[in-house]
């Protein structure tokens, strides 16, 4: 297990980059702690990937350096580094039989039979595939394919790290709850440092204690899946994370106050000037329909997810969502929205804007 430092980390595949935009990986600067298991989040293209892979050693970054507790790993091998990795298509031997697929990691490090075959049997019971042990790989399908490599992975407990490439992409919906719950119970009974990397926030935010949020090659915030949601310290961390994701609306901010279209919104805290291009930040959980006080909307449409609706609205030629309860009315009457002030967040460039005053609810 290890500490895993990233100072000054960047990556390019431009031979000689002229700017920010010519990298796929903009300057890092984190500690991620040892032990912990994260997730990197974002959309194909923002560069989690790449930064997986600095971290394995099958890419040395362009700039910058990786530390394993305090060793300078980035010249160093992946064996070297003496981590796992689980790749989002199964790599197996399809000549081997799942017990020897799963032993294989084991062995070639000269482990005693008898811890060989404890350690299988428990990773085959985790990835239930203990029935199937004697048999080939290769006439298995891709999901049980895939269930060996996370097994393969996991079977080793002297790693410094486990990092998963959406190992899951193949694995049936079902299958994939089972395969989560197992790889979080192996970090809580044996510590090791996890990095799962997915686009998929559902597995993000069920897998990892702390979330790595990436845009554009660049980290926008780490935190805990509470944290992403109640306070996003960017608008790209609202939008993605949330289902619908967070109302983001154009406004000019005065004091406790913000304005939109000429209608004002109490904030629940006091600002000071805030330059730049102001926006407010809403999750549609803090967005209530009324018949009376509010700002006007327009309905589009009402979609019953079943625990709860989701209203399709527009509000001064923008749209933006409400999340009603299971039963609540929605009537012809409701055409008006109001904010929760303590779920108003600002942001000044796309960045969260801190308050100068408290908040509601806050102690004085």
């Amino acid at each position: 297990m290890a500490r895993i430092t990233l100072d000054g980390l960047a990556h390019s595949y431009a031979p000689r980059p002229k700017g920010p935009e010519d990298y796929a990986l903009k300057e890092l600067n984190h500690v991620w702690a040892d032990g912990e298991a994260y997730a990197l989040l974002g959309p194909s293209g923002c560069g989690k990937s790449t930064l997986l892979n600095i971290i394995s050693g099958l890419l040395e970054p362009s700039e910058g350096r990786i530390l394993f507790d305090d060793a300078d790993v980035t010249h160093m091998t992946t064996a070297e580094r003496n981590i796992a990795q689980v790749f989002q298509f199964p790599v197996v031997y399809d000549t081997m039989s799942v017990r020897d697929n799963l032993a294989f990691p084991l062995r070639n490090r000269g482990f005693a039979a008898d811890v060989v075959a404890e350690r299988v049997a428990k990773v085959a019971r985790m990835i239930g595939m203990e029935d199937e042990l004697s048999r080939k790989a290769r006439g298995l399908t891709a999901d049980a394919k895939q269930k060996i490599s996370l097994g393969r992975g996991m079977v080793r407990e002297d790693v410094n790290a486990l990092l998963f490439d959406e190992p899951l992409t193949v694995i049936d919906p079902h299958m994939k709850w089972e395969l989560r719950t197992q790889l979080k119970s192996l970090h809580h009974e044996f510590g090791h440092t996890m990095i799962y990397v997915t686009h998929d926030q559902t597995e993000a935010l069920t897998f990892a204690d702390h979330v790595v949020v990436m845009t554009e090659g660049q980290v926008v915030q780490i935190g805990t899946p509470q944290e992403l949601f109640e306070r996003p310290a960017h608008t790209f961390v609202g939008y993605f994370i949330g289902s619908p994701g967070m109302n983001v609306i154009p406004a000019e901010v005065r004091g406790d106050r913000a304005v939109v279209q000429g209608a004002e919104i109490p904030l629940g805290a006091s600002y000071g000037a805030v330059p730049g291009r102001v926006e407010l930040g809403v999750r549609p959980e803090f967005v209530r329909l009324s018949s009376g006080e509010g700002l006007p909307v327009k309905i589009r449409r009402v979609e019953d997810v079943g625990r709860h609706k989701i209203v399709r609205a527009e509000m001064f030629g923008q749209d933006i969502a409400i999340v009603a309860g299971e039963d609540a009315r929605i009537g012809a009457d409701q055409t008006r929205v109001v904010f929760d002030p303590a779920g108003v967040n600002v942001y000044a460039d796309d960045w969260l804007v801190e308050p100068s005053g408290r908040r509601v609810g806050e102690a004085a």
